[in-house]
C-alpha cells in the first residue's frame, strides 16, 4: 500500500515539474534532454514493471533493507557531485570577476552571469515526444491485456497462468526492440555537427552505448520495488557521466513522469484499495512540487549557483533515507511481533 501511495505521490510532483520545466531553456536549448529520455524510457517501463511484481513478492524487511543501502549509496554519490559542482562555480565566478575588472579598466561594462538566458525562440521536438508517448502506450497496452493479479482485464486470461507469464515477458523483447531502434537512430542523427556538439552528450563513448540503458533497468526496478519512480537513482547518474545539474533534475522530472505514471497504472490494475486517498496526496505533492521549484528557482537566480539543486536532491534523499528507514523498520517489527508472515509471497 505505501509504494502504491508513493507511485501516485511521485507522478503528482512529476507532473508539475514537467509542466513548469518543458518550456525552460538554458543557453537556446530545452532544459529537458530528450534523447536520454527517449534512450531511458524503453528499459525504465520494463525495470518498473519488474519492480512492481517484485514489491508484491518480497517481505516488507526485504524492501526496507534494499532502499535504505541504495537510497544512501546515492545520497553520497548526490552529495559528492554536488561539492564538485559547487567548486566548478566557485572557480568560474572568479575567472568572470576577474573578467569584469579587466573590461571595467578598459571603460567595458560587459557582465558575465554564471546562468544565462537566452530569449530566443523554443520548440518542443514533437518528434522525439511522440516517439516517447508511443513506447508509454505500448507498454500499457501489454498491461490492459494482462490484466491485474485477480484475473480482471480487457480479455479472459487466468491470473499467474501461462498466458498471463507470455504477456509479461513479451516486454523483454519490446524494451530491446525499442532500444535498438532509437540507438540505430541516434547513430544516424550524430552525423550532423549540431548532434556532434551537443553539450553534456549522454551517450559518451567512455561509458558505451548501453550504459544508460542498463542502469536505468536497474533504476526502473527499484523504482518500482519502492514506489518512487526512479527519479533518485536516475539523479546520480547523469550527474556522474557529467550531465549539468538544471538539466538533470529537468530530465529526470520528466523521465519519472513516464515511469511513475506507469507504476500507478500498474498498483491500479493489480487491485490497489483507496485509490480516492491516493488521489488527494497526489495532489497535494502536485501543489508542493510547484512551491519548492519556484524557491529552489529563486534561489538559483539569486545566488548563480545551479549546484543549489544537487544539494537540494541530496537533503531530500539523506532524509528519506533515515525517516523511511526508520518507519519500515518498526513496521518490520510490529509486523513480526503480530505473527504475519516475513517470507516471500507470490504474485497473484
Amino acid at each position: 500500500m505505501a509504494s502504491a501511495y508513493s507511485a501516485f505521490m511521485v507522478t503528482g510532483g512529476s507532473i508539475a515539474n514537467v509542466g513548469s520545466q518543458i518550456f525552460a531553456k538554458r543557453s537556446g536549448k530545452s532544459l529537458i534532454d530528450y534523447d536520454i529520455a527517449l534512450l531511458s524510457e524503453p528499459c525504465m517501463l520494463l525495470g518498473v514493471s519488474c519492480g512492481v511484481i517484485c514489491n508484491l513478492m518480497f517481505p516488507e524487511w526485504l524492501i526496507t533493507m534494499i532502499f535504505a543501502v541504495f537510497l544512501a549509496f546515492c545520497t553520497f554519490k548526490t552529495c559528492k557531485s554536488g561539492v564538485s559542482f559547487w567548486k566548478l562555480e566557485s572557480e568560474g565566478g572568479r575567472i568572470n570577476g576577474c573578467l569584469k575588472m579587466e573590461n571595467e579598466e578598459a571603460g567595458e561594462s560587459t557582465k558575465m552571469p554564471l546562468l544565462s538566458v537566452d530569449e530566443g525562440k523554443f520548440e518542443i521536438p514533437l518528434m522525439k515526444l511522440g516517439m516517447l508517448v508511443l513506447i508509454w502506450f505500448s507498454f500499457f497496452i501489454l498491461y490492459l491485456l494482462r490484466g491485474n493479479r485477480y484475473g480482471q482485464g480487457i480479455i479472459d486470461i487466468e491470473a499467474c497462468g501461462t498466458g498471463y507469464w507470455i504477456i509479461s515477458f513479451i516486454q523483454i523483447p519490446l524494451a530491446i526492440i525499442f532500444t535498438t531502434w532509437i540507438l540505430r537512430c541516434r547513430k544516424s542523427l550524430n552525423n550532423t555537427a549540431a548532434e556532434q556538439e551537443r553539450e553534456g552528450e549522454a551517450t559518451n563513448h567512455l561509458y558505451g552505448e548501453l550504459f544508460i540503458p542498463v542502469m536505468t533497468l536497474l533504476a526502473g526496478v527499484l523504482g518500482g520495488v519502492f514506489g518512487i519512480g526512479g527519479g533518485m537513482l536516475i539523479s546520480p547518474l547523469l550527474l556522474q557521466i557529467g550531465i549539468k545539474p538544471q538539466v538533470t533534475a529537468a530530465t529526470c522530472s520528466f523521465m519519472v513522469l513516464f515511469s511513475s505514471t506507469m507504476s500507478a497504472v500498474q498498483y491500479l490494475f493489480l487491485g490497489m484499495e483507496n485509490v480516492n486517498g491516493a488521489v488527494i496526496y497526489a495532489a497535494v505533492c502536485f501543489t508542493a512540487s510547484l512551491v519548492g521549484l519556484t524557491l529552489v528557482q529563486r534561489a538559483i537566480i539569486k545566488h548563480g549557483r545551479a549546484s543549489l539543486i544537487v544539494f537540494s536532491v541530496g537533503t531530500v534523499m539523506a532524509l528519506s533515507t533515515v525517516l523511511i528507514t526508520s518507519f519500515g523498520a518498526v513496521n518490520v517489527w510490529k509486523d513480526y511481533n503480530s505473527g504475519e508472515s516475513m517470507g516471500f509471497k507470490t504474485p497473484c
